[in-house]
């Protein structure tokens, strides 16, 4: 395990990676896109801690369990500009409009440096899936070819597979990665209000086993 700094936050804070390495697909897994659904940073966080202990998986793993880290610190969406990070992507569809504060879309299109780094990430290292970790109503959003992954998450979880969250998300990163690009995004949104221990116990072994399809991307 190797830890790096994956960028740089708003007010300059790192970042921090976990790699894992190990000749295979490069994977990319997020947690804390969105602050305050601490859901998906415990199980990112969770994930990290079995990762620890054993990675028999033949892949090129980067683990990111805090990727919007001021959010995280402050228990908000968007990051200490308030811009929402799932919505300041460079996109086709994205858009300046403010619709709410809550989903404040920033300035410009990649306007926010934890975008920045997740961009150049992707556009260097090309994931072959990007998990990435939220919360809401339980569901599976996926964008390009991950259904394999999405089947297995919801034999463990009995969460529904979608290819459309219902509602418009210019600027997010399904688009971006997993739409416009050739990294499958699966946008995995763990039921708001679950405890720690319904966490570990569903949604972390579900991942550990979506790994091993994974595992078979070229």
């Amino acid at each position: 395990m190797k830890t790096s700094v994956f960028g740089y936050s708003s007010l300059g804070l790192p970042i921090i990676a976990y790699e894992f390495r190990n000749s295979g697909p490069e994977v990319l897994i997020l947690g804390g896109v969105h602050g305050d659904e601490v859901e998906g940073v415990l199980a990112a966080q969770a994930l990290l801690g079995r990762f620890m202990e054993s990675f028999p998986y033949h892949l090129n793993l980067v683990l990111v369990p805090q990727f919007n880290i001021e959010g995280v610190m402050n228990k908000t969406r968007g990051n200490a500009r308030g811009v929402d990070l799932n919505r300041n992507l460079k996109t086709k569809d994205w858009s300046p409009e403010v619709k709410t504060p809550r989903y404040h879309p920033g300035p410009a299109a990649g306007s926010e440096p934890e975008n920045q780094a997740l961009m150049k990430y992707i556009d260097e290292k090309k994931p072959k899936w990007i998990l990435s970790l939220h919360s809401w109503h339980p569901v599976l959003n996926v964008n390009g070819d991950c259904r394999a992954e999405a089947e297995v998450l919801a034999k463990h979880t009995g969460y529904k597979i979608d290819d459309d969250i219902g509602y418009p998300t210019p600027g997010c990163l399904g688009t971006y990665a997993g739409l416009e690009r050739t990294s499958p995004t699966l946008t995995y949104e763990i039921e708001r209000g679950q405890d720690h221990a319904a966490i570990l116990k569903m949604h972390v072994p579900a991942i550990l086993e979506a790994l091993k399809v994974t595992e078979k991307r070229k």
